[in-house]
């Protein structure tokens, strides 16, 4: 009798620990969900990269990842600085971050360069292949995946025919550091040759080489193309008030590029395209193998036109391309 009793009194105590357990899991469930640690790395402010993290936050919390909550971002920012993106992400392998953002191929480098083991998700990198930091466009195959800001240039050439008629030589103006930049001028090169155009590339090495630079080709060409490269994005004020005094127009790679001034450009969108890189940053926490991820592009354009710069150049625009353009104000 004796046996039998502790036998039952075991038998309820046994039910009742699992019902407590079952019980306080549902009640604790999401006050127990283990925070998640990204670390952010931009490699410098201007609007397109600010807009890239911005989307990358919103798909974060779409998905329920809510900073406050059981997500802690750490941003840093290396206004432009390399060596300050190599110790950002050191200080973020140090802290054993559970995923790193990066922005910019500069960022992505410097975070590849120092783990190949926290999974890296990056964007506004043009070429991440030839950046060394995949295998594979399809498949990764290395802790890094994310989204490119790689602009159709076939598309941005064609708008450049039509905005100029008659365009026979095309200036550069890039950053000689940045090899998504060099990537762009090449491809541009390719393009233009077998539309027998010259192209003028004019390689900086910093900001003070911007003013310098230009003034070097600006009489020797009929349009200026700016890819997207960060430190001209971060100049286009000046680039865009040297351009307009002598009334040659810019087409720029990105929306940045027009509301700096720019007069056009056919370009995408930089918030969706973070938002994308956040959505991979999730699969990536829900377990996903970064090294099955892909290197992703966004297929949408979109026409933008720079009303002010428009009318400081006097140039008529073909009615159909004003129709389909979003139009914006400001810039030099």
């Amino acid at each position: 009798m004796v046996a039998k009793k502790i036998i039952l009194l075991s038998s309820i105590l046994v039910s009742m620990s699992l019902f407590s357990a079952c019980s306080n899991g549902k009640v604790n469930s999401s006050s127990q969900e283990k925070m998640v640690n990204i670390g952010i790395s931009q490699i410098a402010s201007h609007p397109a990269l600010d807009l890239a993290r911005e989307g990358f936050v919103e798909a974060l919390n779409s998905k329920g990842f809510k900073d406050g909550g059981n997500l802690n971002l750490e941003i840093q920012n290396a206004e432009g600085d390399i060596a300050t993106s190599q110790m950002i992400s050191n200080n973020f392998a140090s802290d054993s971050k559970d995923l790193i953002f990066a922005i910019g191929t500069p960022a992505a480098q410097a975070a590849f360069n120092t783990t190949q083991d926290i999974p890296i998700i990056t964007t506004a990198v043009t070429d991440a292949l030839e950046a060394g930091l995949v295998k594979s466009k399809d498949k990764s195959g290395t802790n890094v995946a994310g989204t490119s800001d790689a602009v159709p240039i076939e598309n941005q050439l064609k708008l450049m025919q039509e905005i100029v008629k008659d365009v026979k030589t095309i200036g550069v103006l890039y950053n000689t550091s940045e090899v998504n930049s060099e990537i762009q001028v090449n491809n541009l090169k390719k393009l233009a040759k077998k539309n027998n155009i010259e192209v003028i590339a004019k390689g900086v090495n910093s900001v003070n080489d911007i003013s310098q630079g230009l003034d070097s080709i600006l009489d020797k060409i009929d349009v200026l193309y700016t890819p997207a490269d960060n430190m001209i994005a971060s100049s286009m004020a000046i680039i865009a008030s040297k351009t307009t005094d002598k009334k040659t127009p810019i087409i720029g790679a990105e929306e940045a590029h027009v509301q700096g001034g720019a007069l056009i450009t056919e370009g995408i969108n930089y918030k969706k395209l973070g938002f994308e890189a956040g959505l991979m940053a999730v699969e990536v926490l829900q377990g996903k193998d970064i090294k099955e991820l892909s290197i992703k592009t966004l297929e949408e354009t979109e026409l933008v036109i720079n009303e002010d710069t428009l009318k400081k150049l006097s140039i008529n625009i073909d009615e159909d391309i004003m129709n389909r353009a979003k139009l914006i104000k400001g810039g030099k």
